[in-house]
Order: C-alpha cells, then structure tokens, then sequence
C-alpha cells in the first residue's frame, strides 16, 4: 500500500513518512512539502491514502484534498494538523479521518486502520445517498441525472424512510400534497416509478429499488448515506451535518428537526 504524506513543514512531513514506514500494512510511503508537487505526484502514479496537513501556504489542505477527489475520488484522505477549529471544515471534502499534532505511531496507525475499513465498505457500496444540505445520489462517484425532479424526490423520500416499506397512496401524497389520488393521477405516478426505475438500471444499480405489488422500499445494505452514518454514531457524519438535510424538499423538516435535536 502507498501512503502520500502532505506537510509544508520539512522535518513533520519526515516524521510522518518514518512512522508510516514503521507500519506493516504500509509499503511505501511518499513525501511532499508543496501540494503542488503532490498532484503531479498524482498525475503519474496512484496512492492508496492521503495523509495531509491543513494548514499551509498558497494551496491549504482542504483545497488539495478537493483536487486530489477529482484526480482519484474515493482515495482516504485522513488530515493531520496542530488546530481544532478546521474540523468542521474539513468535513466538507468528507475526509476518513482527522487526527491533531502530535501524532504518535499508535494513533496514526489506528486511524490508518479506520480510514482503509472505512473505504472498503463505502467501495463496496457503488450507492451513496448525500442528504446533508440538499439531496444528492452519486454511483460510483458521480451524481445521478433524474430525468424527471419528481423521480429523484421519490427516491430521497424512500432514502428518508431508510429502507421501511411506503404505500404507493402514501408516495402519491408525497409528491403531489394537494392533488386527488385518482386514476389519472395513478397513471403519472406510473410513469415516475417506470422513470426512476429506468434511470436506476441505466446505471447499474436497479436493485437498490425493491418493489411489491402495493409498496415500494430501497434496500439500506446497498446503499452508503451520511444521514444513517450519523444516526449510527459516525462522528464523521457528526462533524458533516450542519442542521441542514434534504432542504430542497418541505416533507423532511421533520426529519432534520430529529437530526439536530440529536445533536444537541
């Protein structure tokens, strides 16, 4: 495995390549003291984990961290830093990990550790639901284009429900609040079920959508979403949620509402 080690301060970017050095698991471990270098370190070679100080001149580390995702999306990144107060920040590129200055091998072993388990599951699930600020499903790294706003806001909802079957009346109220459940409007949710379906297959993951003759659900195993990692106690997802889930739609304010009284 290769680690790339990130630290505009010569002898911390040393020290952090010695001790990932001195780890079983790592089998090489390179050293940059400019960001620069490092993305064209990545131009050319691949890496397994990213090891990166906050802190530094001209091109900070968050700002690296979001080039090195359009270089190689799903690649740890795990931030080493002497402050605090970034943590919130640096949640917005959704690191693996966050430790502080200064690290010893125990720590940083152990974080290496959670970082690399961590980026098999989320592999492991092509499917992942961002519902922190407006809804968002990425396969494969990549955002989903709906053909049709109302099928992706079917399928947030049944994110929403966390895998609990819905009736299809219930669905319908949903998506149309003041219109009557009559056999036209029956018809047009029809079609935004056959859209989403279409769209979900045309990407190769139809089976995250399960269907029976009167209720719809997704499946939760197959599918990585940051609201349920917060639920679960995912400190990560705990420093990602900032109040606001799915605000492009009214129905989950409840939700939301639940979330931050959480977090209180």
């Amino acid at each position: 495995m290769r680690v790339l080690c990130v630290d505009d301060e010569r002898l911390l970017m040393e020290d952090t390549v010695n001790l990932c050095q001195g780890l079983d698991l790592i089998d090489e471990a390179v050293g940059f003291t400019r960001p620069a270098d490092a993305l064209q370190y990545l131009e050319r070679e691949c890496a397994d984990l990213a090891l990166l100080d906050i802190d530094m001149p001209g091109m900070n580390g968050i700002e690296l961290a979001a080039a090195i995702r359009e270089k190689q999306p799903k690649l740890p990144i795990v931030f080493l830093t002497g402050y605090a107060q970034y943590a919130l920040e640096a949640y917005s590129v959704h690191p693996s990990g966050y430790l502080l200055k200064p690290v010893n091998k125990e720590k940083l072993s152990a974080e290496i550790a959670y970082a690399l388990d961590t980026s098999r599951q989320e592999r492991r699930a092509r499917v992942e639901a961002h519902t922190f600020g407006n809804f968002d499903l990425l396969v494969d790294g990549k955002p989903v284009t709906f053909k049709q706003a109302r099928c992706k806001e079917l399928l947030a909802y049944l994110i929403d429900r966390h895998g609990a079957s819905v009736t299809r009346r219930e669905v319908f109220a949903i998506l149309w609040e003041d219109r009557a459940y009559n056999r036209p409007m029956q018809k047009q949710l029809d079609t935004i079920i056959r859209s989403l379906r279409a769209t979900l297959n045309d990407c190769g993951v139809g089976e995250i959508l399960e269907m029976k003759s009167a209720t719809i659900r997704v499946n939760p195993e197959l599918i990585a979403c940051d609201a349920w990692r917060y639920l679960a106690g995912d400190p990560r997802a705990e420093h990602a949620f900032r109040g606001e889930y799915m605000s492009n739609y009214s129905w989950a304010a409840l939700t939301e509402s639940l979330l931050a009284d959480r977090n209180r």
